[in-house]
């Protein structure tokens, strides 16, 4: 049987502690309010053990969501990438000074999730930001339910699916007529290294950092592909190279470390947006280059698939973003 004790809340009201003592059983602790929320809590409780099918609840009801963050960090996050180690440490940082952070986790419904994204919304945070930290506040729930022996935590952030911000769409920026030899002349004018990196990036939809990472080793140029051991999605991928490709790589020096570039992924998007300046061409970033890539290969009637192997996308939905094909360069395919 329960016990019920009133005890002096911490706002000097009268609260009532619950008791369950079971043989075989933890003792099972929890203060509420009100006595008729501590008669309902232990009446669950005690079913739950009648049924066997009791976990007790004690570690989620006393681990705040703060120290769960802090150890994710300290045990979770160095099993990843280095960039993405850096990336959460950022993001944890801001969700310890969340006042839901103060909460145990036991605690935490859906509809305080619900809350917070819509004070995130209102506060103009943007909907791939918001998105990021929901799968991070759901990791940290899951590890705490699978890997931290909290079998009875649920997942609060799971609840909220058809809640979740919309991502806007897709940035659609192409090359027009023109900018692309207009951007190459420019880049030959700057020097450097950025004209080949920007023939390299149209020609094979690779991202900033994997082509700042390339290393003549992973070079087959006989088979014609090129090796990218470690990519955005954990996943390595070969890359085939096209004849404009391979005369990029003909044209550059062997570097005596063994990287094919010396820029790094920084310095590529300054030195681009400096060619762009020289060429007079706006609104246009590194990245759209993957976009007109990844378009490209699609005119050139290669099928989903196909692309998707070339460009490292996990989904097709996300390949769609990739992916802005003009009426008038289909118009050949259609007949």
């Amino acid at each position: 049987m329960a016990s019920f004790i009133p005890r002096k809340g911490p706002n000097g009201k009268r609260a009532w502690q619950a008791h369950i003592r079971r043989r075989g059983y933890p003792v099972q602790v929890r203060t509420f309010d009100s006595k008729a929320a501590a008669q309902a809590w232990a009446v669950g409780i005690e079913h739950e053990i009648d049924r066997g099918v009791f976990v007790s609840r004690a570690e989620a009801e006393r681990t705040p969501l703060s120290d769960a963050l802090q150890r994710y960090l300290a045990e979770i996050t160095p099993t990843k990438k280095a960039t993405t180690i850096a990336r959460e440490r950022n993001r944890v940082k801001v969700l310890m000074d969340l006042p839901l952070s103060r909460r145990s986790l036991a605690s935490i419904k859906g509809s305080d999730i619900a809350a917070q994204v819509r004070d995130w919304q209102a506060h103009g945070k943007g909907a791939n930001t918001i998105r990021l930290d929901l799968a991070l506040l759901s990791h940290v729930f899951t590890a705490a339910g699978s890997v931290w022996g909290m079998e009875s935590l649920g997942n609060p952030v799971k609840r909220i699916r058809g809640q979740r911000p919309k991502l806007p769409p897709g940035r659609t920026r192409r090359l027009t007529d023109g900018e692309e030899p207009r951007l190459l002349e420019a880049a030959r004018a700057d020097g450097g290294e950025v004209g080949p990196i920007i023939i390299w990036a149209i020609e094979t939809a690779m991202r900033r950092g994997e082509i700042a990472a390339m290393r003549w080793e992973h070079v087959d140029r006989k088979a014609r592909v090129l090796l990218i051991p470690e990519t955005k999605t954990g996943t390595p991928r070969r890359v085939p190279l096209s004849s404009r490709a391979l005369q990029v790589l003909d044209d550059l020096p062997r570097r005596l470390d063994g990287a094919v570039w010396s820029m790094r992924p920084d310095s590529i998007s300054q030195a681009f947006e400096r060619t762009c300046s020289t060429a007079g061409i706006e609104g246009l970033t590194f990245h759209d280059l993957r976009h007109e890539a990844t378009s490209r290969l699609f005119e050139k009637a290669l099928n989903p698939m196909q692309v998707a192997a070339i460009t490292g996308h996990k989904t097709l939905q996300m390949l769609k973003r990739y992916t802005h094909l003009r009426a008038e360069d289909l118009v050949a395919l259609i007949g």
